[in-house]
């Protein structure tokens, strides 16, 4: 199953970095929401944000 495009701007914006509560940015190749403070990138699964620390990716 293919993940949907995340779309809603409003949606992307009104969300923060569980850790740092500091603006996420959209990776659209990714499909991930990225914390820069954090260096954390959260993945969308299905459409939905995963906004769990556990379920986040390290940036490098």
């Amino acid at each position: 199953m293919t993940e949907k495009p995340l779309h809603d701007r409003r949606m992307i914006e009104a969300l923060v970095c569980p850790l740092t509560q500091d603006v996420l940015s959209y990776d659209a190749e990714r499909r991930e929401l990225v914390s820069k403070a954090a260096r954390l990138a959260f993945p969308i699964r299905d459409g939905i944000p995963v906004m769990l620390v556990s379920e986040a990716r390290p940036l490098d």
